[in-house]
């Protein structure tokens, strides 16, 4: 294992780690773990009572963040006639069909998000196996499969968060920049937290939020009581 360097070890000597933070003394203690130059993003992970391998227990969405991510996101739509300047007009960095299927199986992948129009979805089914691994398939779940393609370039653009629970159950999101400082960035997650309150599965039983944890880019993590957190949440809504 690399050996942690100076400035880190010193945030990690700062932060407990047998204690469960009370979720707005925890943001702010992630956030003095910030060492670096540039504008770290704060991230979450949370660990939920769930278990991904039924259906019914599975909790992916995503949410517009009050505050955006602070990350600017490169939007393709695949879409035709008009759909196509309205996906432009509305903020798309590329739009059209055939000619970007044909550019990706040559290996263009400049862009980090997707949107098809229904229509385009079996000509985008032709690229399926280069966009699936990489999370670039256009999703109806997700609301990336759509004719209102203005609308969902526009909340792209503004700071949604894509979001899936993965085989170990735990839920891991960025919620924006150090930059953008403690009041925006808790605004930010209590919304991130509250829309996964919504999205519990009726047939996940017990404790929900199992574990929290929260921490800068190139910073310590934090943990969080998850009791805590979901009755302030619960109290802030």
């Amino acid at each position: 294992m690399a050996k942690r360097g100076k400035n880190y070890r010193q945030k990690v000597s700062e932060v407990d780690s047998e204690k469960a933070y009370f979720i707005d003394e925890g943001l702010e203690l992630a956030l003095k773990g910030k060492f670096t130059k540039f504008d770290e993003s704060v991230d979450i992970a949370v660990r939920l009572g769930v278990d991904p391998r039924h259906a019914d227990q599975m909790v992916r969405s995503s949410i517009v963040l009050p505050n955006g991510t602070g990350k600017t996101e490169r939007v393709l739509v695949f879409a035709k006639g008009e759909k196509v300047q309205e996906a432009l007009d509305a903020g798309a960095d590329y739009a059209g069909g055939d000619e970007f299927v044909e550019k990706i199986k040559g290996g263009w992948l400049e862009f980090d998000k997707t949107i098809a129009t229904p229509d385009m979805m079996g000509t985008v089914g032709k690229i399926g196996r280069v966009l699936g691994p990489r999370n670039l398939m256009p999703n109806a779940k997700l609301g990336t499969v759509t004719f209102d393609v203005g609308r969902v370039v526009a909340e792209i653009k503004s700071g949604k968060v894509d979001f899936k629970v993965d085989k170990s159950g735990i839920v891991h999101a960025m919620f924006g920049r150090s930059s953008f400082g403690f009041d925006k960035l808790r605004q930010n997650l209590y919304a991130f937290l509250d829309r996964l309150v919504q999205l519990k599965p009726s047939s996940s039983k017990g404790i929900y939020f199992k574990g929290i944890s929260l921490s800068t880019t190139m910073g310590p993590g934090v943990k969080i009581d998850p009791v805590e957190a979901r009755a302030t949440i619960k109290a802030a809504g």
